[in-house]
């Protein structure tokens, strides 16, 4: 919880304004609000799953960060000091970077020994295809049609998404409760 409050902290003092480190706190702040939620229940977490949740948070936080520098224009540094040093190029090949760690991360986290272990099957790699369905048609809605503003939203209101997300989460509970 210190570290959460620590980092909430300095990104209100300035790292808001720091290219790059803005988006990292972010999506720290989604591990470490995992840490803390895992803690109250006395739960273990994976590394790997930190890894992927780390990943893909950041992949999140970067697809607001196009929406705003598409919606912003000229003017996003007016909204965010930090956007003047981002660029749409390179935003994308960022977010093709994570998308393909996120998917890779997610599949050693279904095979590792630890999640093999508590699960007692390998077969949640059976869930990876819906994993790399919903993030590359995310990708795909932020790039072709900057979308990437509210990604709670986008989940809701596009059926793939959200047909994927139910496909995982069955596919996850068959394989685990079998």
């Amino acid at each position: 919880m210190a570290a959460y409050l620590a980092s909430t902290f300095a990104y209100s003092l300035g790292l808001k304004r720091a290219f790059l480190l803005d988006v990292m706190i972010v999506a720290a702040g989604f591990v470490l609000r995992a840490v803390a939620g895992a803690s109250c229940i006395e739960a273990e977490i994976s590394p790997w799953l930190l890894v992927c949740s780390f990943l893909l948070a950041l992949f999140l936080a970067l697809g607001k960060r196009r929406a705003e520098l598409v919606l912003l224009g000229q003017n996003a540094t007016d909204h965010r000091v930090a956007l003047g040093s981002y660029s749409l190029p390179l935003v994308d090949s960022w977010l093709t970077a994570l998308a393909g760690a996120s998917i890779v991360s997610y599949a050693l986290y279904t095979q590792s020994p630890r999640t093999v272990e508590h699960f007692g099957t390998t077969n949640l790699l059976y869930t990876v295809p819906f994993v790399i369905y919903a993030l590359f048609r995310y990708q795909h809605h932020v790039v072709r049609q900057d979308a990437g503003g509210d990604p709670g939203s986008l989940l809701l209101q596009d059926p793939g998404l959200w047909i994927s997300l139910l496909a995982w989460a069955i596919t996850a509970a068959v394989v685990i409760y079998r």
